[in-house]
Order: structure tokens, then sequence, then C-alpha cells
């Protein structure tokens, strides 16, 4: 069977997350804001969740339908085939509702007016009375954009960013779903020296080591569509045995450096647990400390943005941060910043610069790369 599927993403990655599931070998061509739908069969959901590095979920395409109104919200989901997918005894909560430029804006209201359809056509086609939601989790996902609207259902369970290495961050972790974005995005490759001088918790290190050895992001998680029947958990079984085969076994020179002990720690523990502790070399550092006789490398990282602390402080990071750049020959830099003023006190306009968004908050990806380029 062929599931019509759509991954999401940050907004400003769905080109990263598009070229990702071609990479896997699916056509992915229709894209809209956050989301990227492609087709794939039931290992091709086990495939997706486990490889996508970018996407914070894979949801499963139920139908789509107009509604302006309550009584077509309720008629059109009732016509729809929940249960080819949902069995008697499954948990089907209308876990989100996003409703944007539509009349049906109450969110609360659209779930239980679709919560009630679901639950009617389910009891009508199990020929059932009650639905004891005993089962697995059906977790529903509802998109209503100018009166369209999507009806999906969740088959990874928690956020894909949820690789299993990292239990606790700094205080202001990077989700690893933009650290391997930022990685992607940059000309890291693994002959290169790559660095992240304000590594923190160490997520854009572990990430990158982690692209480069080819370790399938979701290899030490569970998702939620493995309990929705036997041929599914096979088919997460065989491409998890498939993924630990297809690990490389390659060098690399990762080096992180952080002014807070603390941060070394974690990051240390983190990359320890993501099965790449031997790759990254973690030192206490402060940034401007840092310097490097190799050629050709890349540093990715980071910044404070100044939103808690003060502007003096952060305006200052980034002078040191471009004093630094300035003395390596021949590396590039990608920098992640929410603070506008960066590039004055970097001391350099970027090459080009992305706009993403890290936790709500508006940054961008600021690339800068040797004048005379790199001879390796």
């Amino acid at each position: 069977m062929i599931y019509n599927l759509c991954a999401t993403c940050t907004f400003g990655l769905e080109s990263v997350l598009r070229n990702e599931i071609w990479h896997l070998g699916f056509k992915a061509d229709n894209t809209s804001d956050g989301k990227v739908y492609f087709n794939a069969d039931i290992y091709g959901i086990a495939k997706a969740n486990l490889y996508l590095r970018t996407a914070d979920r894979v949801l499963l395409l139920i139908g789509e339908f107009e509604a302006n109104n309550f009584d077509m919200l309720y008629d059109n989901t009732n016509a729809l085939e929940f249960e080819k997918f949902i069995p008697s005894d499954g948990k089907f909560d209308i876990y989100k509702v996003s409703s944007v430029k539509s009349t049906l804006a109450s969110k609360s209201d659209c779930q239980a007016v679709i919560k009630k359809a679901v639950a009617e056509r389910l009891k009508k086609m199990h020929s059932v009375s009650v639905l004891p939601e005993s089962g697995a989790d059906y977790a529903i996902y509802v998109s209503i954009k100018n009166d369209i609207v999507q009806i999906f259902i969740n088959t990874s369970g928690h956020g894909l960013n949820k690789r299993g290495y990292r239990a606790v961050g700094n205080e202001a972790p990077l989700k690893e779903t933009l650290a391997a974005a930022m990685v992607l995005l940059s000309d890291y490759s693994a002959e290169k020296t790559l660095a992240d001088i304000m590594c923190g918790s160490g997520t854009i290190l572990i990430e990158a080591a982690m692209i480069m050895k080819n370790i399938a992001p979701g290899i030490n998680r569970t998702f939620a569509c493995e309990k929705w029947s036997d041929d599914f958990l096979k088919s997460f079984a065989d491409v998890r045995e498939e993924a630990k085969k297809n690990v490389a076994d390659i060098p690399l020179r990762i080096l992180g450096s952080d002014i807070d002990y603390f941060s070394i720690k974690q990051a240390k523990e983190n990359a320890e647990k993501a099965g790449v502790g031997d790759c990254i070399s973690f030192q206490k550092l402060d940034l401007k400390d840092f310097s490097s006789k190799k050629k050709c490398g890349v540093i990715i990282t980071n910044t404070p943005y100044g939103m808690r602390t003060g502007g003096h402080e952060v305006m200052r990071t980034y002078k040191d941060l471009g004093i630094v750049y300035k003395n390596l020959n021949e590396w590039s830099a990608f920098i992640l910043c929410g603070n506008e003023n960066f590039e004055k006190s970097f001391g350099q306009r970027s090459a080009k610069n992305r706009k993403l968004y890290n936790g709500g908050i508006k940054t961008y990806l600021y690339s800068y790369y040797p004048k005379d380029g790199c001879a390796e």
C-alpha cells in the first residue's frame, strides 16, 4: 500500500527537508509552509522516520476537503475512511489543530467536532457501540488554511528532534533538527576540520558527526506507528537493522569548546550517548582564545542573541568571534544569530544569509567563505 505522507519542519527548512526526502529515494515536489509532501510504502514510513534529520514529524494524510462551517467540517470528516487506519480499540485524540486565514478559527470547537465525527465513523464501520481507546495511539493532527482542511495521523509520536542522546540541554539548547540543517547548509565535509567554539551541549557537532558517519538520527528511539501492527513493527526492525550496517567508519577532526565547564561535561556525555564520542574533542576555552593552524576548516556555531543578556556584552562576543575568524586561514563560517546587528559587530558582511526560526525566534544563518577558496 502506498501512503500519502507529509513531513513537517521549521519554517525556512522546506528546501533542505525536500532534498533529504529526494536523497532517500522518494519524490517530493509539493511543498508549503513547514510541510513537504511525498508518497511511500510502509518501509518508506520507517525509513523517513529513522533517517530524516530536519523533519519534525512524519504525518499520514487521511484526507483533504473544504469547510467554512461546522456542519461541513463534521460531514466531510465523517466521510473519510479512518477505519482503514484506526482499529476499534485505537486511541485517537485530536492532538493539534492549526487554523490560518480560515472561517473556522476556534481550535477547541474544531477539536470537538472532529473527535465526534471520527468516533461516529469508527463505531459505524467497526460495528461497535463503544470505542474503548485502549490500544495504540493514533494522534490526529488538523491543518486548516484558507478554509481547506487537511487531516493527518502522526506516525512519529514524539518530535523527530528527540534523538535520545540529549537527556538535558543547557540554558538555551539548539533544536537537533535545526543543528542538522545548519550542517547540511554549510560546506563542511569529512576531510575538513570542524569547530564550534561556543558549543554549549554539543548539538551541532554531534549532528555533524552523525551526518558524516551516516548514523540514522532515529536509530536509538521508537515511533508511534511501530505499535500499530506487526507489519509496521517488522518494517521498522528491518530498516533499523539496515541502518546499523550502513554506519560509516571514517576519521573525523571535530573540535568543541565553550567557556562553561558544565556545558562541556554535558556535551561529552551527549556525544558518547550518540555514539560519536570518539569523533569530537571537547575543551573548556574562551572563544577569543581559539586558534588553529589547520587550513580549510569550518566554524558552525549558534551565537547568543542578546535576548536575556546585556547588549554590550553580546556585541563584544560577536566582535571577538569576528577577530578569531579573521585569523583562521582559508576557513569558512556558518553562524546562526537572531540579532540584526550581528554583521556590524562581527566586522564582515556575509556572502549570504538565510532566514530561519529557532524556537519561534527569527534568526539568520550567516555564511562566510574564504576569499580565495580553500586549497585542500
